[in-house]
């Protein structure tokens, strides 16, 4: 604004000589936005009062018109830098009014009045224009930070379930063979062999699928990366934790080819994490585990029958990370997922849409 202000008053003085004191007005202009520039205490209503009378004093005699254009520049500032509406109206009609001001001043008018105004009050719009742009932008970047903070606490809370699904479900498969072969170490040495050969096949799994999540977590070419599971691998899942000594029985009704990929990943370890909790926490219960297909929705039931452990029991101070896990996958792809206790045992219930809107494609890693 003052470097504007001073090619002004500099085209002013050469295209239009005028007495020493004339120019010494043209300054003052300069000076005001000057000071209203580079101190940040000085406020924009003085430095109105000390670009218009200048401007209109030095035009009382008909020269030095383009000083004029310092009303243009008080306008846009007015516009641009005054937030409130009210201030911003006010000193736009006062740089508005400075034409008619030197019209009165001059004898006889030499100023297009009209004109004047016009170029002010477009001046003055396009200042507004400016300014609410400015503070839309300001406003798309703090939503754009708020949806990158929640898209990484949503891959964060992504990345902590999958920890906790197969890690959990590895270690319980791990503990139920080293106990079942430490308890038929000196009878049985056959069988403690083949069940921590199967702690040893478990082991490995659940070190893949970390290794897996470690991958997708360090690189971004996600194409390397082997794909999420699915509801095919269900039965696989369920052979382990039959193998790992779980007294278990899978029901499937239905086409799993119409399940989308992304539900089917949220099955995978929805069931998965029921197995886990299963062998956890009633390893000497019986537990079926159903899928179910309808017309646009799948379920999924696990529910156990026998003695189960409540949670206080084993271990008091423990969350229960593993239920709010499923829950946040199923209502994230538009589902529901009941658990609880019954008189028979224990019972987990799923809902979820057989198709997922907005999926990424097939076989792609980053799906939830």
């Amino acid at each position: 604004m003052p470097f504007f202000s001073l090619a002004f008053g500099l085209v002013a003085a050469i295209t239009q000589p005028s007495s020493a004191a004339d120019i010494v007005l043209a300054a003052v202009p300069v000076t005001a936005f000057g000071l209203w520039a580079f101190a940040p205490n000085v406020p924009l209503a003085a430095v109105s009062v000390g670009v218009v009378v200048p401007v209109v004093v030095a035009q009382r005699s008909g020269q030095l018109e383009p000083v004029m254009f310092n009303a243009v520049l008080l306008a846009f500032a007015a516009a641009r830098w005054s937030r409130p509406l009210g201030a911003a109206a006010s000193l736009g009609g006062l740089a508005a009014a400075t034409p008619v001001l030197v019209a009165l001043v001059q004898d006889p008018m030499e100023v297009a009045v009209g004109i004047w105004i016009v170029a002010i009050v477009f001046i003055w719009v396009v200042g507004r224009a400016v300014a609410r742009q400015e503070r839309l932008v300001v406003e798309l970047e703090g939503v754009r930070r708020q949806l990158a903070e929640q898209e990484l606490l949503a891959e964060r809370r992504q990345v902590a379930r999958d920890v906790h699904d197969f890690v959990g479900h590895g270690l319980a498969a791990v503990m139920l063979q080293v106990t079942s072969a430490r308890h038929v170490l000196r009878r049985d040495l056959v069988s403690a062999e083949e069940a921590l050969r199967s702690a040893e096949e478990v082991g490995r799994r659940s070190m893949e699928e970390l290794r897996r999540t470690v991958t997708l977590l360090r690189h971004d070419d996600e194409a390397a990366v082997a794909p999420p599971p699915s509801t095919a691998e269900i039965p696989a899942l369920v052979d382990q934790a039959r193998a790992g000594g779980l007294a278990v029985e899978l029901r499937m009704r239905g086409d799993l080819a119409r399940i989308s990929p992304g539900t089917g990943v949220a099955l995978y370890r929805i069931a998965q994490e029921a197995l886990a909790n299963a062998a956890r926490h009633a390893p000497r219960a019986q537990t079926v585990l159903g899928l179910e297909l309808s017309d646009g929705d799948v379920r999924l039931v696990a529910e156990t029958s026998g003695p189960v452990a409540t949670a206080g029991a084993t271990d008091p101070e423990r969350p229960r990370y593993g239920v709010i896990g499923m829950r946040e996958r199923a209502s994230a792809l538009g589902g529901d997922l009941v658990a609880g206790p019954t008189p028979y045992g224990w019972q987990l219930s799923c809902r979820l849409p057989l198709k997922v809107d907005n999926e990424l494609a097939e076989g792609d890693p980053r799906r939830p």
